[in-house]
């Protein structure tokens, strides 16, 4: 529910990782507040958020090749194969939910999804996906090894349409950062600027929240 001048969530940004990357104590920054193990806890402490100076990438790989050590399983990424098989099960889940799904991004080590809101809550559709694309990792051989990490990953409200586009291209350029082709999955759908798609009702409770606080049109 939203409160005057607080306009309604239209879209949820949803990310994951696979187990054992961006730890809480990652150098980068991470969502975390606390470290759960004392042992990775030696590493260094918690930045929460991303830090607006990033470390250089020999220190981020030192972090984890020390990390890896600490781990009760090795660190593993998902081949080219395993990200096809995430990517059949995420179409998989969007058309049986009927989810729509504006961008997507499967990394070797992390996963980002944007999802146009829906009577399913973001934690359900994170969980929905993650369930579904472990079984079919799983089966696939990595059965006796986590596949994602533990936590319900995390989930950005999105609450304007200039919002979405922003984290469209966010999400369209993570491969292109990591010098991988990009992405594109059928399930993927063009945004239309909902709910400010053409046609749409100056009178609808999202317009009146956006007028409420000063950003419509």
């Amino acid at each position: 529910m939203t409160t005057a001048g607080n306009p309604l969530v239209i879209a949820h940004h949803l990310i994951w990782t696979v187990y054992g990357w961006w730890l809480p104590n990652d150098p980068r920054g991470s969502g975390s507040h606390t470290i759960d193990s004392a042992v990775l806890a030696d590493l260094g402490e918690i930045h929460y958020g991303r830090k607006k100076v990033q470390p250089v990438g020999d220190m981020v790989r030192k972090f984890y090749a020390q990390a890896e050590d600490k781990l009760n399983h090795s660190l593993r990424v998902l081949t080219p194969t395993d990200i096809a098989l995430v990517a059949a099960a995420c179409e998989e889940v969007m058309t049986q939910r009927r989810y729509t799904c504006y961008a997507c991004a499967i990394m070797p080590d992390h996963v980002h999804v944007l999802i146009r809101k829906h009577r399913d809550s973001a934690e359900m559709m994170l969980e929905e996906i993650k369930t579904l694309s472990r079984k079919r990792l799983e089966d696939a051989g990595w059965s006796g090894h986590p596949v994602w990490a533990g936590g319900g990953g995390w989930k950005v409200f999105l609450d304007h349409p200039q919002e979405v586009q922003r984290i469209i291209g966010y999400i369209q350029r993570n491969p292109l950062k990591a010098h991988l082709s990009a992405q594109n999955w059928p399930f993927v759908v063009t945004y239309n600027n909902w709910p400010l798609h053409p046609g749409h009702s100056p009178n609808s409770p999202y317009v009146r929240a956006l007028q409420a606080a000063g950003r419509y049109p």
